[in-house]
């Protein structure tokens, strides 16, 4: 401790006469101080308490040794030390910060927490304010320190009048390190003093006194001129001593019999001069914690006081101190809400109806709760959201920062088998899953989920919100628009697009002078390079663009027309931006993958970048809000993010990487985050783990294999299944014989997820036309090809207690271990990985290459690209590239027709048979049944 703080302790120190009443006084009280400017230089009261410190400090013949002066402070203070140096052991970079909002001036007193806060190795920061603040001045910061997750501590130093309840209703109870609030009050009283902060003034009378060997079971103790937090707090921790308290104020008629009556004195607030020291009996302890007397208000000693011999300690010394232990605890509780904790999450309840309504019907008919309240009960802070209207937000990325050493939950992947044109409900089963963890099993789960892409939302498949009781809600927000992520993607694929053209039209058109005279051009006699002009200077090279790649215009509307437009169309979600959306991990490194995206090739052979064509930086502007994932709920007010949307069978089909890294740390260790990969296990799950797990650095626990009676009985030999037309009888009626014959193709998936070395629990997502006897030979028959497990789901109709027996079949696997591996070394051949791909995965006999696809590979290689991982585009309806091939196709060769390459991305992508990047609508797309009532404003036709 420095040598200015035993001044502090020494100063109060007078002689004491035998037989006179023992007076403990205080500096200040560290609750409230009597003001605050925050000027430089100690105050005249300070220096002169310093001067009378230096003076004397011995005792009168007869008096009762006081505790040592400065022992129970350097003892708190070196507590506080070493239970913070235990937390940051753990956590080096963790260093609580206590702010003190003061108004007025009382220099000595911010001095003194300064010290302390050193001496603790805390950060402490003062907010001063004029002493004449209103209410509302001093509100303003209170609720600025609330909101910032940089302060663990809040403490007031005001005077006694602005103590209003308005002002003690804004301070945040977590922050409220001097115990004034009705919060911490009420769990005081209640006992719970191990679950909140106890005034540090109250808390330093105790101490005193027992210090001061005053025994204090069955002692009648009178607090006079209290107010407030501290007068409740000294009866309850009096009381809880066995001792007798009893409260007045200066002008009660009874004071001086209590006087006579009271054992201990406390002064709440300064004496009367008309309340004589004879009222108090010989022998009494007394102790003066009054504000303004502590401020110095009243100068260096209390009328009627001075003269006394006195037993002096400084309680407000101790209580800053002690105010330093709370911010240690405080920070301590901060550090625990940061690790994993079952979150107190209000889940909404479901009346599930017969027969199911529509999937619009059942998402308008639950009111979703406040987006801000979900946030909040899932420990996300104020400042980490951006809220869009009542039920979507942004989260912010700070949030891994905050997170960073939080273990991470459980990783778990919804995968399925082939599909019908129908879709088997891996978004459903996703929904379900997390509903039946949290809301039914009370264990932290998130689902993370891409953005549907209005191509299917108006073709053919519809909106993919999930369905029935397990959906996200409001569905019409997720599946139209949601917080405008792809229209930002559209209009950065047009930019790139808009600036090649532009770049080849000026070199084509002119000299060399004129080129550089329009792209540094003189102003005011200076020429200027930009940023990015700079950073490409560093990189020596002749910008002479020949050959334009595959850098296309993109739009998120299916249209087949534009496919024999000269200039190329892409869908948005088959667009490399979207690509490298859904794989960055950060804003830096979303700005980088945007820079090294190939846009083309000079006449050299060598790449050309969108960082060569200088448009970088706008590209990143363009993109900056659409890193931030969208936070929405399910049926049963569970967390769902959504974020990113690529397309399964022309990209690489999966949520983005930052949507589950931040929901991996929001649930802790114990939580589960449940992510959903694009169609079968042969597309979506095999790019999901060779490129996203590659790009994350996450590893996967459990495989979730959706299959669906319905699907099965097709790759059995059932009859086609198209969208829009009606089942064949073969499909509602019981046929065990198809559904056996289908199993190979579930045996098939399991075995490709076997290939990664993770367990695989399949998940029968039970139609109402399905029978128990296929239901139980479905489950059967996937536990003998090697599931972990295989389990019957009803979420569909009945919300999430219809997936409970799933999340316990998941937890379960998870528990058991992942020896989880790629598939293929990236350091081999282009041609190597995609023949691997298509041998292990596909079952192909062997590929076929043309001569585009070869020559492309060639290129990728010369230039340095063939150690990127593989992305197929590739039919969904088959294992083959044969979409009417179902089952298990034998001894086909998978032609590759055309290979492009995703730089920033970080992969290639073949493009297998007749693949295109921009699909088209059906005979009668979805958007024939979609209307906007313009009465009410709701959307209809949606599913």
């Amino acid at each position: 401790m420095s040598a200015r703080l035993p001044l502090l302790l020494r100063q109060l120190r007078s002689p004491q006469l035998p037989g006179r009443p023992r007076l403990l006084r205080a500096l200040g009280r560290a609750s409230s101080g009597g003001g605050g400017g925050c000027g430089g230089g100690e105050a005249p009261l300070g220096q002169q308490r310093l001067r009378d410190s230096q003076a004397g400090s011995s005792r009168g013949p007869g008096s009762r040794a006081p505790p040592a002066r400065d022992s129970i402070v350097r003892e708190v203070i070196q507590n506080s030390k070493e239970v913070l140096s235990l937390l940051q052991e753990k956590n080096p970079a963790f260093k609580p910060v206590l702010a003190v909002i003061q108004a007025g001036e009382d220099n000595l007193m911010q001095e003194i927490n300064q010290k302390l806060a050193e001496e603790a190795g805390l950060n402490i920061t003062h907010i001063c304010l004029p002493a004449d603040s209103s209410e509302d001045e001093i509100i303003d910061e209170i609720l600025k320190i609330n909101e910032d997750s940089r302060v663990h501590g809040l403490a007031l130093q005001i005077s006694e009048t602005s103590f209003s309840s308005k002002i003690l209703h804004a301070l945040k109870p977590e922050k409220d390190v001097d115990g004034v609030t009705d919060v911490n009050l009420g769990k005081l009283v209640r006992g719970d003093a191990h679950d909140c902060f106890v005034s540090p003034v109250a808390r330093a009378v105790i101490e005193l006194l027992e210090k001061s060997g005053v025994n204090l079971d069955g002692k009648k103790i009178l607090v006079i001129g209290a107010h407030g937090s501290l007068e409740a707090t000294l009866q309850c921790l009096f009381q809880r001593k066995g001792s007798m308290t009893m409260s007045s104020q200066w002008k009660a008629p009874q004071l001086q019999s209590k006087l006579h009556e009271a054992d201990v004195v406390i002064f709440g607030s300064p004496k009367p001069e008309e309340v004589p020291l004879s009222w108090i009996q010989q022998g009494t302890t007394v102790l003066n914690c009054s504000h303004d007397f502590l401020s110095g208000k009243l100068g260096c000693s209390s009328p009627g006081i001075h003269g006394h011999s006195l037993i002096a300690e400084d309680v407000s010394l101790l209580a800053a101190a002690l105010r330093i232990q709370n911010m240690v605890g405080s920070g301590r509780r901060w550090l625990r809400e940061q690790q994993y904790r079952r979150w107190k999450l209000h889940c909404l309840k479901l009346q599930p109806l017969s027969p199911v309504p529509s999937d619009i019907e059942i998402s308008r008919a639950q009111t979703p709760k406040a987006v801000d309240v979900l946030a909040k009960e899932i420990g996300l802070l104020e400042d980490e959201i951006e809220i869009y209207g009542r039920s979507k937000a942004k989260v912010r990325l700070s949030l891994l920062e905050r997170l960073k050493d939080q273990a991470d939950g459980k990783y778990v992947l919804v995968a399925g088998i082939t599909p019908t044109p129908l879709g088997e409900g891996k978004s459903t089963v996703t929904i379900g899953l997390v509903q039946a963890m949290t809301a039914h099993l009370n264990v932290n789960s998130f689902a993370c989920l891409r953005q549907p892409s209005q191509g299917p939302t108006f073709g053919v498949k519809g909106g993919a919100a999930g369905g029935g009781y397990a959906q996200v809600i409001p569905m019409e927000e997720f599946n139209l628009h949601l917080t405008g992520d792809i229209h930002a993607i559209t209009a950065a694929n047009n930019l790139l697009a808009a600036a090649i053209d532009t770049r080849i039209l000026h070199e084509n058109t002119q000299t060399d002078k004129a080129l550089y005279n329009r792209l540094v051009p003189s102003v005011n006699g200076i020429r200027e390079f930009s940023k990015i002009q700079l950073a490409r200077l560093k990189v020596s090279f002749q910008l002479v663009v020949a050959v334009k790649e595959n850098r296309d215009l993109v739009l998120d509307t299916n249209d087949r027309f534009l496919r024999k437009i000269t200039a190329q169309f892409d869908i948005a979600v088959a667009s490399e931006i979207m690509a490298v959306l859904a794989l960055t991990d950060s804003l830096k490194d979303m700005k980088e993958r945007l820079g090294r995206m190939v846009v083309a090739s000079d006449k050299n052979g060598q790449p050309v970048t969108a960082d060569d064509l200088g448009v970088t930086g706008a590209l990143t502007v363009l993109m900056k809000d659409a890193i931030k994932p969208n936070l929405m709920q399910t049926l049963e007010g569970t967390p769902v993010f959504v974020h990113a949307g690529p397309f399964a069978n022309i990209a690489h089909g999966n949520s983005s990487v930052l949507a589950d890294k931040i929901a991996l740390k929001l649930v802790g260790e114990e939580g589960f985050v449940v992510t959903e990969a694009g169609f079968g296990a042969d597309i979506g799950m095999e790019k999901f783990f060779n490129i996203k797990c590659r790009a994350s650095g996450l590893v996967p626990n459990v495989v979730v294999l959706v299959a669906t009676v319905r699907a099965l009985k097709m790759h059995g030999g059932g009859p086609s299944v198209t969208a829009g037309v009606p089942l064949k009888k073969e499909y509602t009626e019981e046929n065990l014989q198809l559904v056996a014959d289908g199993c190979c193709n579930l045996k098939k998936q399991i075995q490709i997820a076997q290939l990664f070395g993770v367990p695989v629990v399949v998940a029968l997502n039970v139609f109402k036309t399905d029978t128990r006897a296929e239901i139980d030979l479905v489950c059967e028959l996937a536990k003998q090809a090697g599931a972990f497990d295989a389990v019957p789901c009803y979420h569909w109709s009945v919300g999430g207690k219809g997936s409970v027996d799933l999340a316990w079949a998941v937890s379960e696997a998870a528990h058991k271990g992942s020896r989880f591996q790629f598939l293929y070394d990236v350091q081999l051949p282009i041609v190597e990985k995609i023949r691997t791909i298509a041998q292990a995965v596909y079952g192909a006999r062997d590929i076929e290459l043309s001569s585009e696809a070869q020559s492309k590979i060639d290129r990728y290689t010369e230039q340095g690209f063939g150690n990127l991982p593989i992305c197929m585009a590739k039919t969904h309806l088959s294992l083959s590239h044969q979409p009417d091939k179902k089952g298990v196709p034998k001894d086909f060769i998978l032609p590759i027709t055309d290979v492009r390459a995703s730089i920033g991305a970080g992969f290639i992508y073949p493009l297998v048979g007749t693949m295109s990047t921009m699909p088209g609508l059906p005979t009668r797309p979805c958007f024939y049944d979609i209307d906007l009532d313009t009465e009410t404003e709701q959307v209809q036709g949606l599913f």
